[in-house]
C-alpha cells in the first residue's frame, strides 16, 4: 500500500514536472517569438489583458524593450543634431578662417608698407574674434539645448538687467550713430537669471544696431501686464517680411535682404533658447522699411496676499 502511494506521488511530480517544462518551453518560445517580431517588425503582439504570470512577464518585456527603443531614438537624434551642428559650424566658420589664411600670407610679403601691415594685422584679428565669438555662441547654445547650464532663475528687479544690456552694445551704437533711449519705467521684479537675460535683451538689441541706418533711434519701453512684463525694443531699422517672423529665430538664419551684412544668425537664437529657459518668451511684430519691435514677456512676481 505505501509502495502504491509513493509511486502514485512519484507519477504525479513527474506529471507536474513535465507540464511545468511544457509550460516554461511554451513561455521561452513566446517571449523568443515576440523578441524576433519586435526585431523583424519594429513591433510584437503583446499579451496585455490576461492577468497570468506569462502576461506579466510580456508586459515586462515590452517595457525593456520600449526602453531601449526610446534610448536608441534619443541617441539616434543626438547623432543627428551633432552632425548638424558640426556642419553649421564648419560652414560659419570658413569664411573666416579663409580670410585669416589670406591676410596672414599678405603679411609675409616683406615689401608690404607698415601701414598695409597694421591694416592687415587688425583684419586678421577681427576675424579671430570672429572665430572665437561663433565657437562660444555654438557652445552656449549646445549646452542651452542638451539642458547642461543651470539657470539661477529668481523673481528679481529688472531695472538693473536692463542697464547691463545696454551698456553692453552702447560703445557699438555709438559708432555707428545710433542712439537707445531707455523710457522711464517703475522697477519691478521679474523671473529671470540677470546674467543671462541680460545677454539675451543685448543680442536683440544688437540686432537692432546692426541693421539699422546710421543716427537712428533703438528704444526700450517696459510694460507691465497682468501675468508677464513686456520688455519692447523698437528700431527704424529695414524691417522683417511676416513670412519670416518664425525663421529669424531659427539657428544661422540669416536673410537674403542681409546677406553681405555682418552677423552670424545666432543672436536671435540664443535669446530665444535663453528666454525659453526662464518660462519667458519672445516676438516681433514689422513691416518691411517701417522698422521692428521685438517684445519680450517675463513672468511677474506673484504676490501672495494673506
Amino acid at each position: 500500500m505505501t509502495e502504491r502511494i509513493l509511486t502514485g506521488i512519484l507519477i504525479l511530480a513527474v506529471l507536474a514536472v513535465l507540464l511545468l517544462g511544457i509550460s516554461f518551453i511554451r513561455t521561452l518560445n513566446r517571449m523568443q517569438k515576440l523578441l524576433r517580431d519586435y526585431e523583424e517588425k519594429g513591433n510584437a503582439a503583446f499579451s496585455t489583458m490576461k492577468e497570468t504570470r506569462e502576461s506579466k512577464l510580456e508586459n515586462r518585456l515590452q517595457r525593456l524593450l520600449g526602453q531601449a527603443a526610446r534610448k536608441e531614438e534619443k541617441a539616434e537624434k543626438e547623432r543627428d543634431e551633432t552632425a548638424a551642428l558640426l556642419s553649421d559650424l564648419s560652414h560659419q566658420l570658413k569664411t573666416p578662417m579663409a580670410n585669416v589664411i589670406m591676410y596672414t600670407e599678405l603679411l609675409e610679403d616683406e615689401s608690404l608698407e607698415p601701414e598695409e601691415r597694421r591694416r592687415f594685422v587688425g583684419q586678421t584679428r577681427e576675424q579671430a574674434r570672429k572665430m572665437k565669438w561663433l565657437l562660444e555662441s555654438m557652445l552656449k547654445a549646445s549646452r542651452l539645448e542638451t539642458g547642461s547650464i543651470s539657470f539661477s532663475a529668481e523673481y528679481t528687479c529688472i531695472r538693473e538687467t536692463i542697464g547691463a544690456a545696454v551698456s553692453g552694445v552702447y560703445a557699438k551704437a555709438e559708432d555707428r550713430g545710433i542712439t537707445i533711449v531707455a523710457e522711464p519705467f517703475e522697477d519691478r521684479k521679474l523671473y529671470h537669471d540677470p546674467k543671462w537675460t541680460a545677454e539675451a535683451i543685448g543680442n536683440i538689441l544688437d540686432n537692432a544696431i546692426k541693421y539699422s541706418p546710421f543716427g537712428s533711434t533703438v528704444r526700450v519701453r517696459v510694460m507691465p501686464m497682468e501675468i508677464y512684463t513686456q520688455i519692447e525694443i523698437l528700431d527704424q531699422g529695414m524691417g522683417i517680411s511676416r513670412e519670416e517672423y518664425n525663421q529669424i529665430f531659427h539657428r544661422f538664419y540669416r536673410s537674403s535682404s542681409v546677406a553681405q551684412d555682418e552677423g552670424s544668425g545666432l543672436g536671435l537664437y540664443l535669446a530665444q533658447l535663453i528666454l525659453n529657459k526662464e518660462k519667458g518668451y519672445v516676438t516681433v511684430a514689422s513691416e518691411k522699411g517701417k522698422g521692428s519691435s521685438f517684445r519680450i514677456f517675463l513672468l511677474n512676481e506673484v504676490l501672495t496676499v494673506l
